[in-house]
């Protein structure tokens, strides 16, 4: 168990230093801003939706390591996918992250998504972890903001 969670703080730590995705998207078709004013994190996430497909993505912002790789890992499982079927990930992935700490992650179907699962032992930090879920939920519904709060 030992090792399995310092793979995940690597996935973390990684995704945190260097974040995938992390620009603001010039051709961004929809937008969404993130806030968590409990931990100080603002993300924006970028979409290009093009015949019901996220052609791209990309997020821009600060927050902590959590939020930050959240939104790297995010930007990944997303990106050339069906709405769709990022609808049923983004739904899936909000449910691990808000679920028991006691409930196993199946880690075939998540990933390295399943790095953020620590976070269900910490309350204060699940926000952090789905801020940029939600913000891409507020993005593909055409909203322009939404707060954890």
């Amino acid at each position: 168990m030992d090792e399995l969670f310092d793979l995940y703080q690597e996935i973390i730590l990684d995704h945190n230093k260097r974040p995938r995705n992390f620009h603001a998207l010039e051709t961004a078709t929809h937008r969404a801003e993130g806030n968590n004013p409990l931990c100080g994190d603002q993300l924006q996430v970028f979409l290009e939706l093009q015949d019901n497909r996220i052609r791209n993505v990309s997020f821009w912002g600060e927050g902590c390591a959590i939020s930050k790789a959240s939104a790297s890992l995010m930007t990944m499982a997303v990106k050339g996918k069906p709405v769709d079927e990022v609808e049923q990930i983004l739904g899936e992935v909000l449910s691990m992250l808000t679920g028991s700490p006691d409930t196993p992650v199946a880690l075939d179907e998540f990933g390295d998504i399943a790095s953020l699962s620590g976070v269900r032992q910490f309350p204060v930090r699940i926000k952090c972890a789905t801020l940029a879920w939600h913000a891409l939920d507020a993005a593909m519904d055409g909203k322009k903001a939404v707060s954890t709060e």
